[in-house]
């Protein structure tokens, strides 16, 4: 469809925009103009002013500024087509078709909302009459108030085969069976000689509309009151309702979270609607199937880390875990999903009724990020005796790295498992007996063999306030030789990918060639040359790299590349290696040294000597191989 400006303007000119934010929003009249509290930030006294002759609202508080249409995006937080839409039925204007099936489409369904429309007013009317005293009683029972139960549109479907076919006859059977209201036998049982007639799909059930982003009913979901399977039954498909991308109560969750900036995902309706009653209006749930890729697409215009809330039994931990692992895709920067864990035996409605609003509240507050959901549940999956075990932990997080598409948030989450993996399991215990050390055994960080043959003692976690790389001229020059003879053979950029994006790289321009390989690495399992260089662009970075390839500037074991790979992928773990410690060891040392000034011990000061010790052994390596004939 076209969308013409001369058409919007008339839309915009056809919307009074007082009237409209007035239906979410207390106005006032003042002058020519009207008046409000901002919808989209917190204040006590009015700075939202809305002009309808010049048709735009405007914030002199957070400088909220649009028309009626921004305003259908931003606060109501509609689709662009979504808004304009529903400003055109209320403006009594078409929409401008694409072509003929377009329009033909649109007719169909408008028919199609006007039946489900008519269902809903029928469920309604049945649930205040005499076959709806179940129905009744058993909201009273949940506790459930007269305004929860208008504003969420509960009705009741009486237990007959054709009550509400009898009742919207005048949509015809076709249309009731297309909307979900009807079902055909005949389109289930195919080859039956006897004509069955269609029959209500829900009877003497609880009823719930489902409604779309602009509020319109496009499904139902019903509870059975007495016994029975299913428990809720769902509409099915349909040309309205796709249940793998619609979320319930996203029409009212939408516009309160522009309030809250929250969304909080919950397991089903009832828990929805719990929420609801205890104030928390921000909360939508799937339709009986696991979150999709659509729906987490769907929250993510709504905030960028919506709260997953699921049951604390086994089946709603596994359901998070689903939601995580299919999220892993479709993580960018900024992005994610956060996990709040009920109390085990609990849902919403259960902890609110027994501890109140400020318990759920609690809950929310305490959710983890996804990779925090995301490593406690590798840890919590298997044992972890044996090194096979921890072997096959460390197998399991990178399958969940390589699963993230985006190659920077793949990079941080690689770097981010390797760390905790790292003190987990190759941590220093200060208390380990010397002669297990001698072996390079056991509790340590990952032991090295020197020249002769000795076990070289592990390097002390770091922290977070080691220098950056490059501090030393010796540091530079062996940085250049590896970054160089990656460039030559980037074959070898995958195997040591995890080392590599642990380094902390003080040069800009050498951090960000470094960065560009790595990224490289992650698109394509085998990277040329030239295709890095291409990579780069023209810029300063390119020129480097360009400067690096020179036959006459250092790289490592240029004369044993064809010949000896396996030697250089040996020479770039130790270099690699030798190039992270520095920073580390100076870090621990400092740390050693302020122990001891603070506690003049024997062990602190065998600890200081100790670092001291490795400090030293360090810089000679580190002058080895800078000064290696390997390095011309």
């Amino acid at each position: 469809m076209t969308l013409t400006p001369q058409w919007l303007d008339e839309l915009r000119a056809r919307t009074s925009l007082s009237t409209l934010i007035g239906k979410t929003v207390k106005v006032t009249k003042a002058g020519r103009e009207y008046k409000a509290c901002c919808p989209f930030h917190n204040e006590k006294t009015p700075s939202f002013t809305i002009n309808d002759e010049k048709g735009f609202y405007h914030c002199f508080g957070c400088g909220a500024h649009g028309d009626a249409i921004r305003w259908m995006t931003d606060q109501r937080g509609l689709p662009f087509m979504e808004a304009v839409k529903e400003l055109a039925q209320a403006a009594s204007m078409d929409v401008p078709a694409a072509d003929p099936r377009a329009a033909r489409r649109a007719e169909q369904a408008k028919g199609l909302h006007d039946a489900m429309a008519a269902a809903q007013a029928f469920f309604e009317e049945q649930l205040g009459g005499i076959d709806g005293g179940d129905a009744r009683a058993y909201l009273q029972k949940r506790g459930i108030s007269e305004a929860i139960r208008r504003a969420f549109g509960f009705g009741f479907s009486p237990d007959g085969r054709g009550r509400l076919k009898s009742a919207l006859k005048e949509f015809g059977e076709p249309m009731l069976v297309e909307a979900g209201l009807l079902i055909d036998p005949e389109a289930l049982e195919q080859g039956n000689a006897k004509k069955r007639e269609s029959y209500d799909r829900f009877r003497g059930r609880l009823m719930l509309p489902i409604r779309d982003i602009r509020g319109r009913v496009i499904a139902f979901g019903g509870r059975i009151l007495g016994a029975g399977e299913p428990k809720y039954l769902n509409s099915p498909d349909t040309p309205l309702f796709d249940k793998g991308r619609t979320l319930y109560n996203i029409d009212r969750a939408s516009p309160a979270s522009r309030q809250t900036e929250r969304v909080i995902v919950v397991e089903g309706y009832m828990d929805v609607i719990a929420l609801a009653q205890a104030g928390f209006s921000d909360a939508v749930a799937p339709l009986g199937t696991a979150l999709t890729e659509h729906q987490i697409e769907r929250l993510w215009k709504m905030v960028e880390v919506p709260i997953l809330c699921f049951d604390g039994d086994s089946a709603g931990q596994k359901a998070a875990i689903r939601a995580a692992t299919r999220a892993l895709p479709l993580l960018r920067p900024g992005h994610s999903l956060c996990f709040a864990t009920l109390p085990p035996g609990q849902d919403p409605d259960d902890l609110i009724r027994t501890s109140g609003g400020e318990a759920m509240e609690a809950v929310l507050k305490a959710a983890e990020p996804l990779i925090e959901r995301l490593w406690s549940h590798e840890l919590s999956a298997m044992p972890l005796d044996t090194p096979e075990q921890k072997a096959a932990l460390k197998q399991r997080l990178r399958a969940i790295t390589d699963a993230i598409a985006h190659s920077d948030v793949r990079a941080h989450y690689a770097h981010e498992f390797r760390e905790r993996y790292d003190a987990r399991f190759f941590a220093r215990r200060d208390n380990a007996p010397a002669q297990r050390q001698a072996r390079g055994g056991g509790d340590g960080g990952r032991w090295q063999r020197d020249k002769r043959g000795n076990w070289k003692p592990p390097i002390p976690s770091a922290g977070t306030e080691a220098r950056a790389i490059g501090a030393s001229g010796m540091e530079q020059r062996l940085l250049r030789a590896i970054l160089a003879g990656l460039l030559r053979h980037p074959a070898q950029i995958a195997p040591h990918r995890e080392a590599l994006s642990g380094l902390q790289i003080g040069d800009p321009m050498l951090a960000q060639l470094l960065a560009a390989m790595i990224a490289a690495s992650f698109r394509k399992e085998t990277v040329e040359t030239q295709a890095l260089l291409t990579i780069l662009g023209q810029g300063e970075v390119y020129n480097m790299a360009k400067g690096m390839l020179r036959a006459d500037t250092f790289t490592l074991t240029p004369h044993r590349m064809a010949t000896d790979p396996d030697r250089l992928a040996r020479d770039l773990e130790e270099a690699i290696r030798v190039m992270a410690q520095g920073p580390e060891l100076e870090t621990a040392l400092a740390e050693a040294t302020r122990r001891f000034r603070n506690d003049v011990s024997e062990e602190n000061l065998a600890e200081q000597q100790r670092l001291r010790a490795l400090k030293a052994d360090h810089d000679s390596r580190l002058a080895e191989l800078a000064q290696s004939e390997d390095i011309v």
